[in-house]
């Protein structure tokens, strides 16, 4: 657990920077086996940048695993990308630096930097990150994914179809290369969402395959390197929240 009162690593016996950064933790004991076991399949619910309320005040709860860390600071446009919120390190040897920060709202860039043991200092974007910017910027961005999901009676009846025996056509598909507008932009998720499935219903294929949707920095490569698993290409749309 991060220890009370939050500010002094108690083994080191150092200061973690200002008090501005409270000590506040998402995660339970039970998450904490569940991530040493390699079986935790919703850390993206824990760490990462997360919408709190602590206390009656609103800001964002930040969470990264840096287990060969010296310091952790969370820069951002909100402190001009300076090293003055440390998150503190957690006492359970897991590894993870977490924090709040109050204050800090939706759609705020940000990054981690690390202080590595040896002297060097990285600047990362959040792998848990929910939304990130358009490449080549490569800030990670405050958001929250509160879309309501509306495909209930399709995914109950997919169960009831044999889908061993019925017949299948593959249509493999990258979004970004798919098909442009006419200046040239990209399709819009909500687009491409038309535009399609009524393509495929009319060259009869049954089944829609994606190339990776994730943010990536050369669009050459069609997604298969990935800046991180949980942000899709920001060109196309924003998430809906």
């Amino acid at each position: 657990m991060i220890p009370k009162g939050g500010w002094i690593d108690m083994k080191a016996g150092r200061d973690f920077g200002p008090k501005i950064v409270q000590a506040h933790s998402l995660l339970t004991d039970f998450d904490i086996y569940l991530f040493r076991q390699g079986k935790h399949s919703r850390l993206y619910d824990k760490l990462g940048a997360h919408l709190t309320v602590l206390d009656g005040e609103q800001g964002t709860q930040f969470g990264v695993w840096a287990p060969n860390a010296d310091r952790v600071f969370v820069i951002g446009d909100f402190n001009g990308w300076k090293n003055e919120h440390s998150l503190l390190p957690r006492d359970d040897g897991s590894g993870i630096w977490e924090g709040f920060l109050p204050g800090v709202g939706k759609g705020a860039l940000y990054k981690y930097r690390i202080v590595c043991k040896d002297g060097r200092c990285l600047d990362k974007a959040d792998p848990f990150a929910f939304r990130s910017e358009v490449p080549p910027a490569t800030a990670s961005i405050v958001w929250e994914l509160g879309y309501e999901w509306s495909d209930g009676e399709w995914m109950k009846s997919r169960g009831e179809r044999n889908s061993l025996r019925s017949p299948i056509s593959i249509y493999e598909c990258h979004l970004g290369s798919w098909r442009r507008k006419g200046d040239g932009s990209w399709l819009t998720y909500s687009e491409l969402s038309e535009e399609i499935p009524k393509y495929l219903k009319e060259s009869g294929f049954t089944h829609l395959e994606l190339l990776p949707v994730m943010e990536h920095p050369f669009y050459g490569s069609w997604g298969t390197r990935p800046q991180a698993t949980l942000r899709r290409q920001g060109g196309m749309g924003i998430p809906r929240a």
